[in-house]
């Protein structure tokens, strides 16, 4: 008798690029990349703003901080992201703007996003476009 058997591989994280030909298009970007793993972001409407103020020690702590607080406005609002109207970066620090929609009952979730990860996290920059890399568990 087998003590125990994988029978399929299980896949528990996924990851993304986003581009920009900002720093902040890029996480902008980001945001939205990982929304599209929960639901479709194009089909929410823009029906409320939010502003959020992220600090981070670098700028990989900042990126961190930024998609987790979308994660928990989601957990704690039923806040579904549409778009990113305003996003500014400086010092380690960001202040955005982000429009969605509370009324989740009225979308398809159709994937979960756990956490965000520092797992292969990569920012940088490439003559004029900024990319940034992200593993999320879900």
């Amino acid at each position: 008798m087998k003590k125990f058997e994988f029978t399929g591989k299980k896949v528990a994280d996924a990851q993304f690029r986003a581009y920009g030909s900002s720093l902040e298009e890029a996480f902008a970007n980001a945001a939205l990349a990982m929304a599209s793993i929960m639901y479709d972001y194009v089909k929410i409407k823009p029906a409320e703003e939010r502003e959020i103020k992220i600090e981070g020690n670098d700028l990989q702590s900042l990126l961190y901080n930024f998609l987790e607080e979308i994660l928990f406005l989601l957990d704690t609002e039923n806040f579904l992201l549409h778009s990113v109207k305003e996003i500014k970066i400086k010092n380690n620090q960001l202040e955005a703007v982000l429009v969605g929609d509370t009324k989740i009952e009225n979308y398809e979730l159709f994937g979960q996003v756990k956490a965000v990860t520092y797992n292969e996290m990569k920012i940088e920059k490439e003559k004029d476009i900024y990319m940034v890399q992200v593993v999320v568990d879900i």
